[in-house]
């Protein structure tokens, strides 16, 4: 029974100073040479703390209750353990003193010690009540114009503060004086609070001294910043180490070109959201089983280029490494950061962006300007602007982030909403294409498609091919050949990259049978001296038709597998005909077969042409400075327009200043009226020209319809992703009114759209000729 006192006794002795040492820290900041065991009257009287106290007194006396049941049960127990060993209350306690009389006095203490936390318990309420009513008038939300929703948070803060672990953290305490300073100095929904020393709230950090970055020609510091442990990065890696000297030699080129131009370091982070864990990462476990890599071939270029172009790179492929990165506080992401962003640019994905937007709470929407979002495919205005989306039935599961939709960067130059970001493929030098044009087997094809669910259902066209070629494939397959690929194909399996490349140096034709969509391999199989035979389209494939583009936040129609090697390439190296009509497409091989090709690789999908592009955009494009838009028919005091001699459309005027900030010079916009029916992305390529979308704000007023010759009876502004635009029955011109909706893409019969058009450099569409 002893052992049993004194195991309770230690039990309770030991939750007392674990209690005492939490009280320490929660009440007061210890002074030098205090017991861990002091209680200190400078009671600050927070929620934390009476807590604490409660928690001591309940303990205290829950002890002392225990313990004198203890003492009596003892009493009897120990008297009659005494008359046989006379010795042992001698041994344990000074004489005269009984051990019932011993645990009394404790229990007496232990009462005692209660008495004075409960006393002290009181003071600590007394002197909150004080505090509480001293700054009562300083603590009440602010009725400030200035604030509009100041209250309104506050009120939210009351009733939902516990629900984040992170507001604890920023010193929210369940005070309303709490609510007011997290709210005034670490959000900025309330006015600063005057008795608070503002000196730390207004003194932002100074910006850091402009570094020029310098050209890289090394790269495996870059390579030990990509990290390991999956396959997705090995590949990745690989990629870029033997693309490592042509690398090098653009940048040599790049630097000629752009002689003693200033460039700004900028600090980088790199976050691929779809390699993360939490995403999924269904990319990793398929690099080894012909899963697609377009997306690994270009971010391993979006890497290489950002690090060659000299700036500061931080890659993540964890959300665990991007919250540490970004500087995310504890809890579930409904708090800002814990610092100023350290970065000048983000390049992500859609993955990337929903995890930030999960993590950064209000400096989200503070930092997005930042954010460049990696899109396959694109994203056009009408899907990005939630509201529109939301009523106008362009809501998808990727639209509706409210970007400029400059910030959305493509893999080809499809939706001049859009950046075109692009890839690289390997550039042959002369020595090379000879050796290629004297190695091509007149007769031999490569067919597009790793995966064999791609080869099912085309045994036609293959047997039409097998009467003049020999067919090679690439086809994954772990033991047994699938049975989707005829035996009279020769399957390679899975190649690697530089065996792939071999093989499309010694054939003469690729083809592909309709997926997948916009790969790069076709433009390595046309830089290696193969023609690309692909299949025509009707109806074109679009969300509407195809399940591969549902729910993408886009309406473009694809008339071919492979619009840009088609439109931007063509014949000889491209030939799209329809696989339906088999006279047509008997008739193309042969007349391939006859064809002679050189190598040939558009500039902008050189090394070169990509280092140009990119610090073209990460130089001029700046979406968190730009200028506030011109409110709809605001007439500038001269208009910078003239009508071009042939009366067709608008030119930038000689003599007018051009825009200041503008990217690109306004100077080179040309305005065209589409014919109805038209979007503008096509209204500007049949006239040679590019859509640019940064020039609409000049155009949308009264005055550019005016110069135009276009009667105006009435002049309306609305939100509408095809204003500003003329109606021909009743006359009526439209402008509009959400400068985010300004877009090239999307046209109606009902509508003539007014098209900022631009020239554009040789091989390089996506600057124009003075953008450099």
């Amino acid at each position: 029974m002893s052992h049993c006192w004194l195991f309770v006794l230690g039990i309770g002795f030991f939750s007392l100073c674990f209690l005492m040492t939490s009280l320490g820290g929660q009440l007061s900041a210890r002074r030098p040479g205090d017991s861990p065991f002091t209680i200190r009257t400078e009671v600050l009287g927070g929620p934390e703390s009476r807590g604490v106290l409660r928690k001591m007194s309940d303990l205290l006396e829950l002890m002392a209750k225990r313990m004198d049941a203890l003492a009596r049960l003892e009493n009897g127990t120990e008297l009659h353990r005494a008359s046989g060993d006379g010795h042992f209350a001698a041994d344990r306690f000074p004489p005269g003193a009984g051990l019932m009389e011993r645990i009394q006095a404790i229990a007496q203490n232990v009462s005692d010690i209660a008495v004075k936390v409960d006393q002290i318990l009181r003071h600590s309420l007394v002197l909150h009540s004080k505090v509480s009513e001293g700054r009562r008038d300083q603590c009440e939300a602010p009725s400030d114009p200035k604030f509009p929703d100041c209250s309104g948070k506050v009120e939210w803060m009351r009733a939902r503060w516990t629900s984040d672990p992170c507001y604890a953290f920023f010193g929210v305490d369940g005070t309303e004086c709490s609510f007011l300073i997290y709210l005034s100095e670490v959000e900025w929904f309330c006015p600063p609070l005057p008795w608070r020393n503002q000196t730390a709230t207004q003194m932002a950090p100074k910006p850091l001294p402009k570094v020029q970055a310098v050209f890289r020609s090394n790269l495996s510091h870059l390579l030990e910043l990509m990290g390991s442990g999956k396959e997705s990065l090995i590949f990745m890696k690989k990629r870029t180490k033997r693309l490592t000297a042509q690398w090098a030699l653009a940048a040599q080129r790049l630097a000629q070109k752009l002689g003693s131009v200033w460039r700004d370091q900028k600090q980088i982070l790199v976050h691929i959201g779809f390699l993360t864990e939490e995403s999924g990462d269904v990319f990793s476990p398929r690099v080894l089983k012909g899963g697609p890599l377009g997306e690994m071939v270009q971010w391993a270029d979006i890497l290489a280029t950002l690090y060659v172009l000299g700036h500061g790179l931080r890659i993540t492929v964890s959300l665990k490494e991007l919250q540490s990165n970004l500087g995310v506080p504890p809890g579930r992401g409904n708090c800002p950061l814990t610092m100023p962003l350290p970065f000048d640019l983000i390049y992500t994905d859609y993955h990337g962006l929903q995890q930030m937007k999960q993590h950064m709470g209000l400096s989200f929407k503070k930092y997005r300007c930042r954010i460049r979002v990696i899109d396959t495919f694109g994203t056009e205005p009408a899907y990005n602007h939630e509201e529109y989306a939301t009523l106008h039935g362009y809501r998808t599961n990727w639209g509706y982030w409210n970007l400029n939709p400059k910030q959305f960067m493509t893999m080809f130059p499809h939706t001049p909403d859009n950046s075109f970001m692009g890839f690289v493929s390997e550039e042959l030098n002369e020595t090379e294409k000879q050796l290629i044009r004297g190695g091509k087997a007149s007769n031999m094809a490569v067919v597009y498609g790793k995966e064999a669910s791609i080869w099912k259902g085309k045994d036609k066209f293959l047997g039409v091919l097998n009467k003049y070629m020999e067919i090679h494939g690439t086809v994954y397959y772990e033991s047994q050949r699938p049975p989707e690929v005829p035996a009279f194909v020769k399957n390679h399996g899975l190649l690697p990259q530089p065996e792939f490349q071999q093989l499309l140096r010694k054939a003469k034709l690729f083809i592909g049978f309709g997926f997948p969509y916009e790969g790069p391999a076709p433009l390595e199989a046309i830089a290696n001296g193969c023609v690309f035979l692909q299949a025509r389209f009707s109806p074109p494939h679009s969300s509407l038709n195809h399940e591969f583009f549902r729910g993408k936040p886009t309406s473009r129609e694809l008339f071919s597998q492979h619009p840009y090697a088609e439109n931007f390439i063509g014949k000889p190296h491209v030939w799209t005909v329809d696989y339906n009509n088999s006279e047509e497409f008997e008739a193309a091989i042969k007349a391939i077969m006859r064809t002679q090709v050189d190598p040939y690789l558009p500039y902008e999908y050189s090394c070169e042409g990509m280092l140009e592009r990119i610090h073209a955009y990460i130089q001029h494009q700046d979406f968190c400075a730009a200028p506030g838009p011109v409110p709809p028919g605001a007439r500038a005091p001269q208009s910078p327009f003239v009508l071009a001699p042939n009366a067709t459309h608008l030119e930038w005027a000689q003599n007018a200043s051009s825009a200041p900030g503008a990217w690109p010079p306004a100077h080179s916009l040309r305005a065209w009226l589409a014919t109805a029916g038209r979007a503008c992305t096509d209204a500007c390529l049949d006239h040679g020209l590019i859509c640019e979308p940064s020039f609409f704000p000049f155009l949308n007023s009264r005055d550019a319809f005016q110069k135009l010759q276009v009667p105006c009876d009435s002049t309306e502004s609305e939100m509408n992703h095809l204003y500003p635009a003329f109606a021909q029955p009743g006359r009526e011109c439209f402008l509009q009114k959400e400068p985010l909706l300004f877009s090239c893409a999307g046209s109606s019969t009902k509508y003539h759209r007014l098209c900022p058009c631009r020239d554009f450099r040789k091989g390089q569409v996506a600057l124009c000729q003075d953008c450099l």
